[in-house]
C-alpha cells in the first residue's frame, strides 16, 4: 500500500528532522558535519528554500526552512539524504540504510512558533547533555544569531530581525531568549515523539 502524500504549502515554514537508522551516529567526524553543510548550501543553489535555523546532533538534524514551491521539499530531502548517504557510505563502508526512515515535517502555521521554533532546534546539544553552553556547540545556528558569526546557509529568521534595529541589542535579546526555559520545548517533544 503507497504512503499518503504530504500536504506541502508553497512559501511553507516548516521543522525538518530525521535520525541515524537504530539511532546509529550520523556525524562521526568534523568533516562529516562540514560535508552535510556543503550539501545544504549546494541545495540551495538548486532548489529555493530559506534556511532560518539548523542543529546537525551526532545522530540526529534539525532544519527550520521555508520552501518557496512544496512540491520541491520532498526533492530537496530526497536529494540531501542521498548525497550524504553516499558521502557516508564511501568514508565508513556502511552498506544498507543510513537513515532510520524519510524524515518528519511538522508544519509551522504560526508566527509565533517560528522563533519558538528555531530556539527549541539551537537548545538541543544542552537538552541533550552534549554541553552545557550553547556557545560551545558549533553545529547548529546559535553562533549566527547570538555572535553575528557567518553562516552562508542561513536567511535570517524575520522575527529575530523584528527584535531590535540595533544589531547588539537584538543578539542580546536572543541571548537571553534562548537561555530561558519555555513550555514549548515540552510540547515539541511530544509532538515529536509521536512521529516516531
Amino acid at each position: 500500500m503507497p504512503r499518503a502524500g504530504r500536504s506541502v504549502k508553497d512559501d511553507g515554514i516548516y521543522h525538518i528532522l530525521n535520525r541515524g537508522h537504530n539511532k546509529r551516529k550520523l556525524f562521526s567526524s568534523v568533516q562529516d558535519f562540514k560535508e552535510f553543510k556543503d550539501i545544504l548550501a549546494r541545495y540551495k543553489e538548486k532548489i529555493e528554500f530559506d534556511l532560518y535555523h539548523y542543529c546537525l546532533m551526532p545522530n540526529h538534524f534539525h532544519l527550520l526552512l521555508k520552501i518557496r514551491k512544496g512540491d520541491k521539499l520532498k526533492l530537496l530531502m530526497k536529494g540531501i539524504s542521498q548525497t550524504y548517504s553516499f558521502h557516508y557510505k564511501r568514508c565508513y563502508g556502511l552498506s544498507g540504510y543510513l537513515f532510520q526512515n524519510r524524515y518528519k515535517n511538522i508544519p509551522i502555521t504560526k508566527d509565533e512558533y517560528l522563533m519558538e521554533c528555531g530556539r527549541y532546534i539551537e537548545r538541543n546539544p544542552v537538552r541533550a547533555g552534549l554541553v552545557d553552553n550553547l556557545n560551545a556547540y558549533c553545529w547548529s545556528s546559535y553562533h549566527f544569531y547570538a555572535k553575528g558569526k557567518a553562516d552562508g546557509i542561513i536567511t535570517p529568521d524575520p522575527l529575530f530581525l523584528a527584535l531590535s534595529s540595533i544589531e547588539q541589542e537584538r543578539r542580546a535579546k536572543y541571548i537571553e531568549y534562548v537561555a530561558t526555559p519555555r513550555p514549548y520545548e515540552e510540547l515539541l517533544d511530544e509532538k515529536i515523539s509521536e512521529l516516531k
